[in-house]
């Protein structure tokens, strides 16, 4: 009666995070550190304007985001990347990218490639709508160790040509999720040349773009751009979930080529929900803005410091170059997250949590993800009690 398709997929993450906590109590006071959802204020003036905009409410929105909104999109690219693109033709809102990046596969990967089951390729760790967008459309994810070994990046140049042939696309997530690595110049240059060589498209999930240290993440759009590279090579995400913090928005973007967009609104226009009119509004106002997004910047330094600080001591830690996790080595990531709950109250995530087991074993076992979003006062006495816990 139901489909097999997804008959053996593991538990997500977080069910089995509390599987494995929570039939034990805490060993002191709860912090939560194990999701991604930004704590930092988000503007002051946008309840402002969703309810001077209310009465959007009362009216169905455009689908592929008011030409205000993407206006103020291509605008943003522009002054970010140094990219000029057409609001209408390369642009579409989402709510969200994580619709966009599982709809890019719906709307973009053939149903074979070099007369096979495609290949979609994926870092491993990854964001797991990556895989679900694979298997939807019954391709075959191929999962890429992003080891320290190799900058927490995967190297998909050192895949066969066999395999390459059918490659339809290739997820890549930098800044990294979660290990904060970010792909530089050179890692674009080289992953365009090779989508060009071998014909399939990068989805670059780019959500962590604006939390960095110092220098902002390079973009493969503007990559792309500077090689001349195929137009509908690259497609990119954004979102002002981690930007601007405002995960309850379901605020972001996609942008691409002109086919490649074409074919994203068409699958909208018969299976999506747009966003609502009013938050497409407050959407416009909060992509023209930066002054926030400095200061939040700001904040997430000051972690960046503290962070760097609690851990000196510890000779296998690397500090991220941007986002707001943390990637710590640890000997079993269950079993560390399981001590860190129970003599201390701080929930962290296990890193095989958010990788996938392979012939060449699960790179995130020997990891815990760390959230770094409460508040400093908060963040930094838990880091403490979760060093000395973990390391001693």
């Amino acid at each position: 009666m139901f489909p097999e398709r997804f008959s053996n997929l593991p538990a997500y993450a977080f069910p089995r995070l509390r599987a494995l906590l929570d039939q034990h109590p805490a060993g002191g006071p709860v912090r939560h550190m194990t999701i991604g959802e930004p704590k930092h204020p988000f503007p002051s003036w946008v309840g402002e304007i969703l309810q001077r905009e209310s009465a959007g409410f009362g009216q169905y929105p455009p689908n592929e985001g008011a030409p205000e909104l993407r206006q103020a999109i291509t605008d943003w690219i522009s002054r970010r990347y140094g990219v000029r693109l057409d609001p209408e033709t390369n642009v579409m809102a989402l709510n969200g990218t994580r619709e966009g990046l599982y709809n890019a596969c719906m709307a973009l990967v053939a149903e074979e490639k070099a007369g096979d089951k495609p290949v979609i390729l994926m870092p491993n760790p990854f964001y797991q709508v990556y895989m679900i967008g694979a298997i939807s459309v019954a391709a075959q994810p191929v999962f890429v160790p992003a080891t320290r070994e190799g900058g927490y990046l995967p190297d998909y140049a050192s895949l066969p040509p066999a395999l390459l042939n059918r490659v339809s696309a290739a997820y890549i997530c930098s800044p990294a999720n979660p290990q904060g690595a970010v792909a530089s110049r050179a890692y674009w240059q080289q992953l365009i040349a090779l989508a060009e060589q071998y014909d399939f498209q990068i989805f670059a999930d780019e959500c962590y773009s604006e939390i960095y240290r110092s220098t902002p993440p390079v973009g493969a759009l503007e990559v792309a751009t500077e090689m001349g590279a195929n137009p509908e090579r690259v497609v990119i995400f954004h979102s002002l979930s981690k930007r601007s913090n405002l995960p309850g928005l379901r605020a972001g973007f996609v942008a691409g080529g002109p086919d490649s967009i074409a074919r994203m609104k068409q699958l909208r226009a018969y299976a999506g929900a747009p966003m609502p009119l009013p938050l497409q509004r407050v959407a416009q106002a909060v992509w023209a803005d930066e002054a926030h997004v400095q200061e939040n910047r700001r904040l997430y330094g000051e972690k960046y410091l503290a962070a760097d600080q609690i851990f000196a001591p510890i000779n296998s830690y690397i500090g991220p170059e941007a986002g707001f996790f943390l990637w710590l080595p640890v000997d079993d990531g269950e079993a560390a997250a399981l001590k860190a709950w129970r003599e201390t109250g701080v929930r962290v995530l296990p890193g095989a949590y958010l990788s996938k087991e392979t012939d060449q074993g699960n790179p995130g076992h020997g990891y815990i993800r760390v959230a770094m979003v409460a508040p400093i006062d908060e963040m930094r006495p838990a880091l403490i009690d979760l060093r000395n816990c973990i390391y001693g």
